[in-house]
C-alpha cells in the first residue's frame, strides 16, 4: 500500500460516498436532498433580502438573524457541489487539498453558527432582563465587533486543525464515509498517528460549541427567572414568545451536531447508513428549518416577506 504525505498530497485522491446500499437508486434518493437544498438556499436568501431592504428590520435581533441566514446559506453552498455531484454524476473523487478546504469551511461555518446563536441568546437576555439599556448595549458598532470576533475565533481554532491535517500521511484510494469532507472521518483514514489531530478537533469543538451551549443555557436560566418576576400572565407569555424562534433554532442546531459527534466517535458498530443519515440531517435541517421557523413565528419577518412577494406580483 502506497503512503502519501503532505509533500505529494496533490497525487492523493479520496472517494466520497453516497448512501450505502442505495447506490443504484441514488438519482431518486437525490430528489429530496435537492429539494431541501432549494428550500435552504431560497429561504435564507429571502431572509437576507427582507432584512436588507426593510428599514423597520434594521434592529439588533434581525441583524443577528441575517448573520444566521448568511451562515446557513454558506453552509449549504459549501456541501452542495460534492453532495449532488455524488448523487447525480457519480463524481466521487476529491483531492486532499480540496477536501481540507471544504472541511475548513464546513466546520468554520458550523462554529460561526454556534457563535451567532450565542449572540442571539445575549440579544434576548438584554431585551428581556434589561430592556431600558437595550439600544445602548447592542449598538451597531458592538454588533459588528461581535461578528468580527466570531470570525477571529473561527480562524484561530481551525488553522491548527488544518495545519496538522496537512502533516498526516494517507494511503492511496481511501474512501470517506460521506458526500463531503468531515474532520473526524478524514483523520481516521490516516496511516500515521492521529492522536494530536483528534485532540485538536476536540479542542476546537469544546472551545466553540462546547463553550457556547452552556452560555446559552445560562442566559435562558436568567431569562426565565426574569420572566417569572413579571406580574401579568400576558406579559410573561409575550416575553416567552419572543424567545420561541431562537430556542427552536438552538435545538435544531445542537441536537443533530451532538448526535453526529457521538455517532462518529462512539458508534463504530452502527450501520453505515446511520452515519450517512445523521451527517446529512446535521447539514440540512438547520438551514432548511431556520427560515421557516422565523417566518412563521416572527410577525415582522412574516409581514416583510408577504410585502416583498406582493410587490413582485405587482411588477
Amino acid at each position: 500500500m502506497l503512503v502519501l504525505n503532505n509533500t505529494n498530497a496533490q497525487l492523493l485522491t479520496f472517494f466520497l460516498t453516497g448512501i450505502p446500499g442505495l447506490r443504484a437508486a441514488q438519482v431518486w434518493v437525490s430528489i429530496p436532498f435537492c429539494l431541501l437544498y432549494v428550500i435552504a438556499l431560497s429561504g435564507n436568501s429571502m431572509i437576507l433580502f427582507v432584512v436588507l431592504c426593510e428599514q423597520n428590520l434594521h434592529e439588533p435581533m434581525y441583524y443577528f438573524l441575517s448573520m444566521l441566514s448568511a451562515i446557513d446559506l454558506s453552509l449549504s453552498l459549501c456541501t452542495l457541489p460534492t453532495t449532488l455531484g455524488v448523487f447525480w454524476l457519480e463524481a466521487r473523487e476529491i483531492t486532499l487539498n480540496a477536501c481540507i478546504a471544504q472541511m475548513f469551511f464546513l466546520h468554520g461555518f458550523t462554529f460561526m453558527e454556534s457563535g451567532v446563536l450565542l449572540a442571539m441568546a445575549f440579544d434576548r437576555f438584554v431585551a428581556i432582563c434589561d430592556p431600558l439599556r437595550y439600544a445602548t448595549i447592542l449598538t451597531n458598532a458592538r454588533i459588528a465587533q461581535i461578528g468580527i470576533s466570531m470570525l477571529i475565533r473561527n480562524f484561530a481554532v481551525m488553522l491548527p486543525v488544518v495545519l496538522f491535517v496537512k502533516r498526516l500521511s494517507f494511503c492511496r484510494a481511501v474512501a470517506l464515509s460521506h458526500s463531503y469532507c468531515y474532520h473526524v472521518d478524514l483523520i481516521q483514514l490516516s496511516c500515521t498517528d492521529n492522536r494530536i489531530n483528534s485532540i485538536l478537533g476536540l479542542f476546537a469543538l469544546f472551545s466553540t460549541t462546547g463553550f457556547d451551549c452552556p452560555c446559552i443555557l445560562i442566559s435562558y436560566v436568567l431569562i426565565i427567572r426574569s420572566v417569572l418576576n413579571i406580574a401579568s400572565s400576558e406579559g410573561r407569555q409575550k416575553a416567552f414568545n419572543t424567545c420561541i424562534s431562537h430556542i427552536s433554532a438552538v435545538a435544531i442546531f445542537y441536537i443533530p451536531l451532538i448526535s453526529l459527534s457521538l455517532v462518529h466517535r462512539y458508534g463504530h458498530s452502527a450501520p453505515l447508513f446511520v452515519h450517512t443519515i445523521m451527517a446529512n440531517v446535521f447539514l440540512l435541517i438547520p438551514p432548511v428549518l431556520n427560515p421557516i421557523i422565523y417566518s412563521v413565528k416572527t410577525k415582522q419577518i412574516r409581514k416583510a416577506i408577504v410585502k416583498v412577494l406582493i410587490q413582485k406580483q405587482q411588477i
